[in-house]
């Protein structure tokens, strides 16, 4: 069976550091807005202003971070590949060079007084523009595993680092109060969020596990409440009374006395979100949307892309989106029948540029088909955009080939972007086509609860 890789995730009890009794997240008002693709990219709830999106704009590789202004009247989004586009007040300050880059950007943090920002890559560089200071980062570090997130201190003067096994990294005049490095995690952080003061944080997990560290109050967590979608990222109320966590679906789940302001995860239609970050006033958060964005996919690592691997890579972008077939059935598709369709997807792609491949159901097939003709790469391997990636632990049957994407960006670092068929966040059995990544297929276990095993070229 084809699946998204965070579907393949089974959710477990998550270990919290602070109490045994776990609170639920308050339930959903009645008639509470669904989310849906709303084209604007980023989208605002409570005391966020209302924003013009950034409908048109061109971007090279999918957004991945969000930050609000000072005054809460503008933002900044951050690609992987380190550009920075703006929305209202905010003024941009420039990103890396791309040759400063080795690994893409996964998250950005702004200054308190809203005239710079610091971004992080995957491999925890720091890049410093406007009135950041740099304060130090892990780029020259071997990891046990790839940053996922960053947060300053209250005074701008130091921040804070984590990896995806909860490891954290303090910086400046961040305090270092402990981290889950050292934990056997149930699914992998994806974020950090410090206290009012400073003298805490907590960090999220992608199961919705809260941990709480120095003065942070835990006040529950997702675990167990059939979400069946992965959290993104936490963003507390100003006192630290409660807080929000992001879903993968573009829906939150509310904490202590962070207020409902919507929408619900599990409500379609989805819209897939990559972060959330809070507003100044603490009342308030802006989700971002990778998948509504403008994307060219251009090169990120300096070789050059084959005009097959562009036709590839752009005909597989021109299909993002929800539910292809507006819920007509359970996996309807315009790809084939109305079955699992990642593999009907990645092949109808590839035959729509011009390679001479059957329409293959079965995501094992397309490796044979591979194998068969000397295109199959091993899961080490670098791959080339256009090239597919296959999930599992081998083509026997669905239950060890059950995901697979096309390759749409690789970058320096070996991390790619795909864009996958059949894909969530839906939890309800009706998939669309999103962007996943970026991701080190290496660590595709922890970032897509399954590991890669093959690559295959066109």
């Amino acid at each position: 069976m084809s699946m998204p890789g965070w579907l393949s995730r089974v959710i477990t009890a998550a270990v919290t550091l602070t109490l045994i009794a776990v609170p639920l997240a308050r339930p959903a008002p009645a008639g509470a807005s669904p989310p849906g693709w709303s084209g604007q990219v980023v989208d605002g709830f409570g005391d966020a202003a209302k924003l013009p999106g950034l409908s048109g704009v061109k971007l090279v590789a999918p957004p991945v971070g969000v930050a609000v202004t000072a005054d809460g009247l503008g933002y900044w989004v951050v690609t992987a590949a380190g550009e920075v586009v703006t929305g209202g007040d905010a003024k941009s300050f420039g990103g890396p060079a791309p040759a400063t880059m080795r690994a893409p950007i996964v998250g950005m943090a702004a200054t308190p007084d809203g005239r710079g920002y610091w971004l992080v890559a995957l491999d925890g560089g720091v890049f410093a523009f406007g009135d950041a200071g740099y304060f130090g980062s892990t780029g020259a570090l071997r990891l046990h595993r790839p940053i996922v997130g960053m947060a300053r201190t209250p005074d701008g003067r130091g921040y804070w680092l984590v990896a995806s096994d909860g490891g954290v990294f303090a910086f400046g005049d961040a305090r270092y109060e402990g981290s889950t490095g050292a934990i056997a995690l149930a699914e992998p952080i994806v974020g950090i969020a410090p206290t009012e003061d400073g003298q805490g944080y907590w960090l999220v997990a992608s199961d919705g596990g809260v941990f709480t560290f120095g003065d942070a109050t835990f006040h529950g967590s997702a675990v167990g409440q059939d979400v069946n979608a992965p959290i993104v990222g936490l963003v507390p109320t100003t006192d630290g009374g409660g807080y929000w966590l992001g879903a993968a679906t573009g829906g939150v789940l509310v904490f202590g006395d962070a207020a409902y302001d919507g929408p619900w995860p599990n409500l379609p239609p989805f819209s897939p979100a990559a972060a959330i970050a809070g507003t100044p006033g603490g009342d308030g958060y802006v989700i971002l949307h990778p998948d509504e964005a403008s994307i060219t996919f251009g090169d990120v690592s300096g070789t050059a892309v084959s005009a097959g691997g562009t036709a590839i890579v752009n005909i597989a972008a021109a299909q993002l989106g929800p539910d292809p077939l507006g819920g007509s059935g359970a996996y309807c598709n315009p790809y084939g029948p109305c079955e699992d369709w990642c593999a009907l997807y990645a092949t109808w792609v590839w035959e729509s540029a011009g390679v001479n491949i059957p329409r293959y159901p079965f995501t094992g097939w397309v490796y044979r088909w591979g194998a068969a003709r000397g295109l199959a790469l091993a899961p080490t391997a670098v791959p080339m955009p256009g090239d597919v990636v296959l999930y599992g632990t081998g083509p026997l049957n669905a239950s060890t080939s059950v995901h697979m994407g096309i390759v749409a960006q690789v970058w320096p670092d070996g991390a790619i972007d795909t864009i996958e068929g059949d894909s969530g966040p839906e939890p309800a059995g009706q998939y669309g086509v999103t962007i996943n990544g970026p991701y080190l297929p290496a660590d595709s276990t922890d970032a897509n609860g399954m590991p890669v095993y093959a690559f295959v070229q066109p």
